[in-house]
């Protein structure tokens, strides 16, 4: 690190759990953010701030005026524009040291797989759950850490799914693919504005702690928002040995609900 990146990042450094060494190793880490809208927004701006050594924006939208509401990444001078140039200004004014890179698509099969390869954490802020499960399946080919969030009305979730481990599980050994889900749009129902705030910034605390290679991720625990009553739940969960995506032949343990009888409800923020 020069000096300029030693003061900048001095209260991070600080911290005797990170310290110069998880900063270098923040610096030197490669993060890849699915969705630039409400959770991709605070997310983007954290890593940013926190010096992550280089950003892979990934959106096909543009920005629209009921976006600004919760999604803080963007302006209204930027309205029409494609949400990842948009996400790379705002990041550039906040911290012009990371190497922001973009890709306005909706990512797929070959091209995605070949994404997911060359990043160290993968953040999911995705809007469906098509393409929720095609990140997942990806990072269980590749063995990348995934975090995912998620958010609607008044509620959110986020979990880990660190893919390096053996034992852990992966999103569609929680949310099986075919399964019912509730996904629904925020032009219908409707997202509390600082609710995507807080998932997202989760996703970056989480995303930090994995480039730092400190503190216990969320890997097996889902974390369930209810910002109306602003209370928290927590579900632990394992592999499922029968998981069509991350089944392997070493021994792993059942599905272990420990909070509640049935599986949590899938949300995606559309």
């Amino acid at each position: 690190m020069n000096d300029d990146q030693l003061l900048r990042y001095s209260r991070h450094i600080l911290l005797d759990a990170l310290g110069i060494e998880g900063q270098q190793r923040i610096l030197d880490s490669h993060a890849v953010l699915i969705g630039v809208g409400g959770l991709g927004s605070p997310a983007a701006l954290y890593l940013a701030s926190a010096g992550i050594g280089r950003l892979t924006l990934v959106d096909d939208d543009t920005v629209d005026l009921t976006n600004l509401q919760r999604q803080i990444l963007h302006t209204e001078a930027r309205v029409g524009m494609a949400k990842t140039e948009s996400g790379k200004i705002g990041l550039a004014a906040l911290n012009p040291t990371v190497d922001v890179q973009i890709l306005q698509k909706r990512l797929a099969g070959e091209a995605l797989s070949q994404l997911i390869a060359s990043a160290d954490i993968v953040l999911d802020c995705c809007d469906n759950f098509a393409t929720r499960h095609a990140i997942n399946r990806a990072c269980v080919h590749h063995r990348k850490p995934l975090v995912s969030g998620a958010a609607i009305r008044f509620d959110g979730q986020v979990s880990v799914y660190d893919l390096r481990r053996d034992d852990a599980p992966c999103y569609h050994c929680l949310f099986p693919e075919g399964d019912e889900a509730e996904e629904v749009r925020c032009a219908v129902m409707g997202v509390f504005a600082p609710l995507t705030g807080i998932v997202g910034s989760m996703q970056a605390a989480e995303a930090l702690k994995l480039a730092a290679g400190i503190g216990e991720s969320l890997t097996g625990r889902l974390l369930l928002l209810d910002a109306l009553a602003m209370s928290w739940r927590s579900v632990k969960f394992s592999r499922d040995p029968d998981c069509a995506v991350c089944r392997r032949d070493a021994a792993v343990r059942a599905p272990a609900w420990c909070d509640q009888d049935q599986r949590p409800p899938g949300i995606c923020l559309l």
